[in-house]
């Protein structure tokens, strides 16, 4: 029988055709949990599975990333369970600083193609976009994976996403995924496969199709995936900690998909999401001139070097808006090095930005760049729930890091395009 990627991947694990519906039991190549869910997985293994058990240590890794540095000595208290639980059982730990718990699964070939991956974080399903069926779960079940090595999961229906031709100007991948979520809503996609195909993806560099695969958990998708070709793999030599499996990341000519969307990539335009939903994108002019009195270029989402490099193109010769500041975080310390070392980071400190990296802080309303009362932010980020990243009143949309740039120079919401005639795809990087 055809099968989509996730079937493909998860019936791999089980050695045998699966179907949609279907509940499997799969050894898992990988859980991850950062400071908001790890704690809570070593008190569930405590007070309700009788204790602390480990069965594969070098597949888990635990990541401070969320309130990194700490801000109070309460999370600083959390910070030492999982210090204390990863010394004690030899698993990985990622500590302040090191990035965001995403990217860094990324750069240290954790997820691979073919692998099954899951993270006490919804944004797990990043890992998609190298071909690995990557999600999200509640710190029981992260529990139970670290315990046993292995979780049930229900295959999932699949959404099937055929992008062709090339973005225009200015256009980013963050566009996209805009774009596609404000068509199929919030709960459009939910628990299925949301499996990204055609001679667009050549249009995308790896850091764009992470942003699109990080994104799919907006409409409800249980998994973003994306097939394991050339640029994936050049990444993924001498990285992949097991053996990537790339011809399980095409689906079967004739794999049986609940619907089927075709997006043409030069019709695509700089979009922004509208408060208080991911799904309330438009068109960048139909919210042009917002005034916004914060611009944050980060997070899981847009954190990466392709992003840090739009807005340093920007943003070079140019000076912030003295009515709104602009912090850029990037997603990782790698990151940082190397845009530092291409000259990125002075181009954003000099126009007037708070350059850092390696935490999610703005983003979940943490610490690094909280809204106020009143106040309004243009971020990069993946969600603008009311009071997520601030005061309750306060309001966030949410646009690609070439509109972001932008708007930091105006102060308002502005169409990048009129500081950006290159295709990002053609910028050198």
């Amino acid at each position: 029988m055809p099968s989509t990627i996730a079937e493909k991947i998860l019936g791999a694990k089980v050695g045998r055709e699966v179907s949609p519906g279907e509940i499997v039991v799969v050894e898992v190549d990988g859980v991850m949990a950062q400071d908001g869910t790890a704690p809570l997985a070593i008190k569930v293994m405590n007070e309700r599975f009788g204790g602390e058990r480990v069965k594969h240590p070098e597949r888990v890794a635990f990541v401070i990333d969320h309130t990194a540095p700490s801000n109070n000595p309460g999370t600083s208290a959390l910070h030492l369970t999982m210090r204390r639980f990863c010394r004690r059982h030899g698993c990985k730990l990622y500590d302040v600083g090191t990035g965001i718990s995403h990217q860094v699964m990324i750069e240290e070939g954790r997820a691979w193609p073919g692998s099954v991956f899951v993270g006490a974080d919804s944004h797990t399903v990043t890992y998609g976009a190298v071909g690995a069926f990557s999600t999200g779960v509640g710190s029981t079940d992260a529990a139970i994976a670290i315990m046993t090595g292995k979780l049930w999961f229900k295959v999932p229906e699949a959404l099937k996403f055929s992008l062709e031709g090339k973005f225009r100007e200015a256009v980013m991948s963050k566009d996209l995924i805009l774009k596609i979520i404000s068509d199929l809503k919030e709960d459009g996609a939910t628990y299925m496969s949301a499996e990204f195909l055609g001679e667009g993806l050549k249009d995308m560099r790896l850091d764009s199709r992470l942003t699109v695969s990080n994104m799919v958990v907006e409409m409800g998708a249980k998994a973003g995936l994306m097939p394991a070709d050339e640029e994936v793999m050049r990444f993924m030599e001498g990285r992949a900690r097991g053996t990537p499996k790339p011809e399980l990341t095409y689906p079967d000519p004739g794999a049986r998909y609940k619907d089927e969307f075709t997006y043409e990539l030069d019709k695509v335009e700089p979009m922004v999401a509208k408060p208080y939903s991911p799904a309330n994108a438009v068109p960048v002019g139909e919210v042009e001139g917002t005034e916004v009195d914060e611009v944050f270029i980060g997070s899981c989402t847009n954190g990466r070097l392709e992003d840090f490099a739009v807005a340093a193109k920007i943003l070079k010769g140019r000076k912030v808006s003295p009515n709104t500041r602009c912090i850029a975080v990037t997603a990782s310390r790698n990151v940082y090095k190397e845009a530092l070392r291409r000259g990125y980071v002075d181009v954003l400190t000099e126009a007037g930005c708070l350059v850092s990296f390696g935490t999610c802080g703005p983003c979940v309303g943490a610490h690094y760049g909280v809204l106020g009362p009143e106040e309004v932010g243009l971020f990069t980020t993946n969600r603008n729930f009311r009071g997520r990243s601030g005061h309750r009143t306060s309001k966030v949309y949410l646009a690609s890091p070439a509109t972001a740039a932008a708007s930091a120079v105006e102060g308002k919401i502005a169409d990048p395009r009129k500081y950006l005639n290159l295709r990002v795809k053609d910028m050198e990087i």
